[in-house]
């Protein structure tokens, strides 16, 4: 079941960034850093779409496999894709930006990884869409989309970037 096509996507994404930009604290050193792959890709969107907003902002990309709870089970599979953050996120007013948030362990992970570079003044969670199911006591403070699913629901949110389209879709797992 499609969810939202390309429009819908980006009417979405504007209205967290008007969000995002209402939240930010005046003054404040404010950085935007996606979660690799999908988080990465939405977070830069966002930083655009923010900046037209006047909001100014540090931006980068978190690499969790090493972090991940599951490591051990996927091993040799895992895929090093890198963190790249040129700022200083002390201080910083940190958006943490990701695709669906289900469990919340892979945002656990991002919390570890995001604070062993340094002590944030703040990180909040920004994520396209929450499906619910959580696992762990984690919550998003800018939400695209909430969407009521059935553990045998994948939520599945296409980037052009990536998957060569833009849009989210509902499927039953296999």
């Amino acid at each position: 079941m499609i969810l939202q096509d390309e429009a819908g996507l980006r009417r979405t994404l504007e209205t967290m960034a008007d969000e995002i930009a209402r939240a930010a604290p005046p003054g404040a050193p404010v950085g935007i850093v996606g979660i690799r792959r999908r988080g990465e890709v939405l977070a830069r969107r966002l930083r655009a779409m923010l900046e037209a907003r006047g909001v100014a902002l540090h931006h980068g990309a978190l690499d969790i496999t090493l972090y991940r709870d599951d490591l051990s089970t996927i091993g040799p599979n895992a895929m090093l894709r890198g963190t790249e953050i040129a700022f200083d996120v002390r201080d910083h007013w940190i958006v943490l930006v990701d695709d669906v948030l289900y469990t919340g362990r892979s945002v656990r992970a991002a919390l570890d990884a995001l604070v062993d570079l340094g002590r944030p003044r703040a990180i909040r969670l920004a994520v396209l869409v929450d499906r619910g199911w959580r696992e762990l006591p984690i919550h998003a403070d800018f939400v695209g989309l909430k969407v009521e699913t059935t553990a045998h629901q994948i939520i599945k949110v296409k980037v052009h970037e990536v998957d060569g389209e833009d849009g989210i879709e509902c499927v039953e797992s296999e």
